[in-house]
C-alpha cells in the first residue's frame, strides 16, 4: 500500500469574474461513494449552474471518471481530472460548483477556472502519502526521552501514543525499507542502553509539504 490522497475532506470557495467556483473534495473508496456525492453537492447545490466532477479511484488510479454537466465539452471535468492527476492523488472526489456570474468565460478561461479551484483546494486541504509502516515500540527512562526529540528531528520521525508510568513507552512509524537502518541508529544514539522491539505494520497518513 503506497498511495497519496487529500489530508481530509473539505471545500474551497474564490470569485472568477463574478461567478462563483466552490470546489468540494471527499477521500472515497468505491465508485458508488463517488457517486452519491456528488448527488448530494448536486441537492444541495440544486440552484447552482454547474456541479462539475472528477474522482480517481485504487491505488494505481486505474478508475477516472469526469463530467461537464453542462459546460462546453471538455472545459470543466478532464481539466479537473488533468489537476488530480498532476498533484498524484487518487480515491479522492472532486465536485466544482458554479454559480454562474454574467460573464462568459470562454474555453480556455474555464479550464483554467475549473483547474485552478481544485488545485487551490487541495493547497488549503492538505496531502497525505498513505503507506504501510513498521512501527518500532521504545521504553525510554524519562532521561533518555529528554533526547528522543533531536533523534526524532533528524529522521524526520514523529512519536505515537506516548504513555508517561515509571518510564516512557511511544512508539515510531519507519518505511519498511528503513527499518534495520533505523534500528541500527537508535541502538547508536542511545549507546545500546534504550529498550524497543518491532510492533505492528499499519497503514500511516504522513503529510506531504
Amino acid at each position: 500500500m503506497n498511495y497519496i490522497t487529500i489530508a481530509s475532506e473539505g471545500r474551497f470557495e474564490e470569485d472568477i469574474k463574478k461567478s462563483r467556483f466552490i470546489c468540494h473534495l471527499k477521500r472515497i473508496r468505491t465508485e458508488d461513494e463517488a457517486r452519491d456525492f456528488i448527488q448530494d453537492i448536486k441537492k444541495k447545490h440544486h440552484k447552482a449552474n454547474h456541479n462539475c466532477s472528477a474522482f480517481i479511484l485504487g491505488e494505481r488510479s486505474q478508475i477516472k471518471r469526469s463530467s461537464d454537466d453542462g459546460e462546453p465539452s471538455g472545459t470543466a471535468g478532464v481539466p479537473m481530472l488533468a489537476c488530480l492527476e498532476k498533484l498524484h492523488l487518487t480515491n479522492v472526489v472532486a465536485v466544482v460548483t458554479r454559480y454562474f456570474g454574467g460573464i462568459k468565460l470562454g474555453s480556455g478561461g474555464l479550464i483554467r477556472a475549473y483547474s485552478g479551484n481544485v488545485s487551490h483546494a487541495v493547497e488549503a486541504i492538505g496531502r497525505v502519502d498513505v503507506k504501510e509502516q513498521q512501527g518500532i515500540h521504545l521504553t525510554l527512562s524519562y532521561a533518555q526521552y529528554q533526547d528522543l526529540g533531536a533523534f526524532l528531528n533528524r529522521y524526520q520521525l514523529v512519536e505515537n501514543g506516548t504513555l508517561f508510568s515509571t518510564d516512557v513507552q511511544t512508539e515510531v512509524f519507519v518505511d519498511q525499507t528503513e527499518t534495520s537502518a533505523i534500528v541500527s541508529s537508535l541502538t547508536e544514539f542511545f549507546h545500546g542502553k534504550a529498550r524497543f522491539e518491532l510492533s505492528d505494520i499499519r497503514a500511516v497518513e504522513v503529510p506531504l509539504i
